[in-house]
């Protein structure tokens, strides 16, 4: 009787297309695909963008406005750099880990503004009319840089607490961060500096460099990390 022979790779284990390069993926085709019709349009603003505008411009009073200024300012400068600082606190461990991992998440949020600052020169959208300004700006308006910038600190921020803090603090932060993200990019709108379709552009650039940074991170770095990233608390 002749045994039946299995062939090795029918047991050996397929390699899976991960979740967040799938994500990247997805978000940087919808973004080049937002940029086309921009380009196409010459920068003109969408039906949309139009309307939010007006909008905003109409409803503006003095606690909002300063409210919304205050929200705008959180999203670039210090505070994501300050963000992603704390992510590779979070990550690393012990004092030599911890610095690399500091350095990295730094890095990694100064290449992703990089990249946005080349594609907005690059597309040369215009902004809205100076005179609806309820702020400072400067240079094209696509994609957002306070929104992608801000979007990209969360992004590193939220993928830290999720590697290493309980699901329910986890999924606390995310909100938290989450929600900040977004009141970023709506200042952005409401204060007149950007169309709606800049800020949209910008938080799928930053859904894909933040889906990219995980995929690289889970193929090439997660194992140098002695528990293997999991959290430390359940």
């Amino acid at each position: 009787m002749v045994a039946n022979r299995v062939d090795p790779r029918a047991t050996r284990p397929r390699a899976r297309f991960p979740v967040s390069l799938a994500v990247a993926a997805v978000c940087a085709g919808l973004f080049v695909s937002l940029a086309v019709f921009v380009g196409v349009r010459h920068g003109a603003p969408f039906p949309g963008d139009r309307a939010a505008h007006t909008w905003s411009v109409a409803h503006r009073p003095h606690f909002a406005l300063t409210v919304a200024r205050r929200v705008t300012a959180s999203g670039t400068g210090f505070w994501p750099y300050a963000m992603a600082v704390a992510a590779g606190l979070i990550v690393g461990r012990g004092s030599r880990q911890r610095m690399y991992a500091v350095v990295a998440a730094a890095a990694f949020l100064g290449v992703g503004q990089a990249v946005r600052y080349g594609l907005m020169e690059a597309i040369g959208r215009a902004r809205p009319p100076v005179g609806d300004w309820a702020g400072h700006a400067a240079g094209y308006a696509f994609p957002s840089g306070h929104a992608t910038t801000s979007a990209m600190a969360a992004g590193l921020l939220a993928w830290a607490v999720v590697v290493r803090g309980r699901p329910a603090v986890a999924r606390t932060c995310c909100a938290v961060l989450l929600c900040w993200a977004a009141a970023v990019g709506g200042t952005r709108v409401y204060l007149g500096m950007h169309w709606p379709s800049d800020v949209l552009a910008g938080w799928l650039l930053a859904a894909a460099w933040i889906g990219l940074g995980v995929a690289l991170y889970a193929r090439y770095f997660a194992r140098l990390i002695p528990d293997g990233g999991r959290p430390l608390n359940r």
